[in-house]
Formats: C-alpha cells, structure tokens, sequence
C-alpha cells in the first residue's frame, strides 16, 4: 500500500482517466503565432494528384473540396514553399521515370500557374556518373540566409529485380540543386550527403543557425540496420552540408514523407509522417528538433484516444503555415467538410 500511495504521489496523471492534450495550443482568447494550416497531399485513390485539408490547431484536419482534386495539372508529391516575393511554389513530375521537374507560381494557393520546367542532367552529378534517370519527389526550401531556393530530390543507382527489389531503394541518394528564382538553377545537380546509405523524402528546415535535413532511412530494417525506413534528422551549420549522421529515429519503421509545422503557440514542433501504403499517419512532438520525440495517440477513431485527426483516405504531401485570411479564402472558393467544428 505505501509503495502504490507513493506513486499516486510522483505520478498522480497515472488516475487521470483523460490524459493531457499535445503540448503548443493557445488558450480562449490569447492569439496564435500560427493562425492557420494546409495540408497539400494526395488520396489513396488518386496517388500523385493535389488535394488540400486545412487546420486551425495543426492537429484536427478537415478536407476541402469535396474531397476533390483542387488543380488538376499538377501531378507528382506535393511540396509547397513560400518565396521571397511572398507566391507560393509547388514543385512536382508527372513520374519518377519522367526526365522534368514542373514548377508552378501561385499568390494565393488557389490559382496556379506554370512557372518553369527543369530537366536535371543526372549523369553530370558529381561522383555520382552510375545515376539512374529517376527523379523522386522534388522538396523544395528557401534560404533566407543565401537568399537561394534548393531544390532536394532522390535518384538511385542500382535496378531492382525479383530477386532483390529492395537494392533498388537502398541505392537511393538525394540529390539538389540551387536557383535563385526557380526559373534558372545553378550547375549540374550535386550530392547533399557525404554518407553512403539510401535517403528518400528529405527536407531541409532551419532553426536559429542550424539547418535541419528531415529525411527517411531507405534501408531496409534488420536487426543490424534497425532505423531502417525511419523517419531521422541530421543536422549542418550550412545549408549545403556537411550534415551530421543522422539521429535516432523519431519514428516507427515503414513510415516516410516527414512533414514538420510549429505549433499555434510557436514553441513546439509537430512532425507528421505516413505509416505507408496509405495505413495511417503518425504525429512525433518536441519542443527542440534535437529531440527528445514523443508519439501522440492518433488515427485509431476512438475519440477517448485520438489527439489528432486526418481524413482517412489521405497521403503524403506537405504541410505549411498559412494566415488566417488564407485559411478563410480557401474555405470560401472550396468548402470544407464538417465546418461546424472548426467554428
């Protein structure tokens, strides 16, 4: 009896029956550092095509639309990037066979236009002449420091077979490259790791004067490799590298495309990250990107557990803050399901 009275003592939220809500909300009446959020991705059903969900907390996601397409050109995996000149840029390729990166230019994230094609010479990558002419996901970041846009994608060197198709995904190395307008990019592509594992999915993101490369571990998971398809961060004091090695997993295995918002109040991160082929999302907090990581309780539709919400039929794309007239512009041209929760 006194040993379980000393732990009701230490660890008195062990009776609560409700355990506390993820840290970062605001209370009634204090105003947001970040107003808004809009979830850019793409269904189950129709993979590789622009969809849009939107959130006031970044936790509670409602779908636009109808559930309907919101720009039916775009094809690829959706990443969307604020620019200096305050329009929104959306990179994508209609495969990852295709030799093209399409880049289109929007004011309002409502109208696009096409702004650019590029067409990476891939064989001229440095140190890297045995690439594969495969382009996956282009990731796209603005760099207040260097006043550049880098432009991150994965390209693999190996085939895969019957025998081993996994070589063909560990073969993966991410690759960029710089641009001062997203219209004429700066020499051949180059490698953004000097270290020799398979990458896919990565962003780039700074703190402070630290940059942050979010990336997913392509090794296949074994018990000698096991942050294997994991979701890890390494970290640079320059946008181009070196990068340290990665840290421990923020994730669960087979989960991939990390996205990363602050928090309403700005003083945590939420990272979200799909348990893939379309299973379910999984959310990582912290207050620091160094870590340490918890996992909210989600996505399991009982709503004594959940601590955050997405429609079930989504997958991976970005997620980006946007302000409240935003949000209430895209509610208006689109509608947005179940609207009597967000008022």
């Amino acid at each position: 009896m006194t040993r379980f009275l000393l732990i009701l003592i230490l660890f008195p939220t062990l009776m609560c029956g409700q355990q506390p809500d993820p840290p970062g909300q605001i209370n009634t009446g204090e105003k947001a550092e970040n107003e808004a959020y809009l979830f850019a991705h793409m269904t189950h059903e129709d993979y590789g095509r622009l969809y849009y969900s939107l959130s006031k907390d970044g936790l509670h996601w409602q779908k636009l639309n109808a559930g309907k397409r919101v720009f039916e050109s775009y094809q690829g995996h959706p990443d969307i990037v604020k620019g200096p000149d305050n329009r929104y840029y959306i990179a994508g390729n209609t495969s990852d066979s295709s030799p093209d990166i399409n880049i289109w230019v929007s004011e309002d994230l409502i109208d696009w236009k096409n702004h650019a094609v590029y067409t990476p010479d891939l064989k001229s990558t440095p140190d890297y002449s045995e690439a594969l002419q495969r382009i996956g996901a282009p990731k796209l970041f603005y760099d207040e420091a260097s006043a550049k846009f880098v432009m991150t994608w994965h390209t693999p060197h190996k085939e895969g077979n019957k025998e081993d198709p996994e070589r063909y995904w560990a073969s993966q190395r991410t690759l960029y490259v710089l641009s001062d307008d997203l219209k004429n990019f700066e020499g051949p592509p180059n490698r953004l790791f000097d270290w020799d594992f398979g990458t896919i999915d990565v962003i780039i993101r700074k703190v402070k004067d630290t940059y942050y490369a979010i990336l997913k571990d392509e090794t296949y998971p074994t018990l000698y490799w096991p942050t294997g398809k994991t979701i890890r961060i390494a970290r640079s004091g320059s946008l181009l590298g070196p990068y340290s090695l990665p840290q421990d997993p923020i994730s669960p295995n087979f989960r991939e495309a990390p996205s990363l918002i602050p928090s309403p109040d700005g003083n945590i991160w939420y990272m979200y990250y799909e348990q893939y082929p379309g299973v379910s999302y999984g959310l990582s907090i912290a207050d620091n990107l160094n870590g340490p990581w918890f996992q909210a309780s989600g996505y399991t539709f009982f709503s004594d557990w959940d601590k955050y919400s997405l429609p079930a039929e989504v997958r991976h794309g970005c997620m980006i803050t946007i302000s409240k007239e935003e949000y209430d512009n895209l509610v208006a041209e689109y509608g947005i399901s179940n609207q009597e929760k967000e008022e």
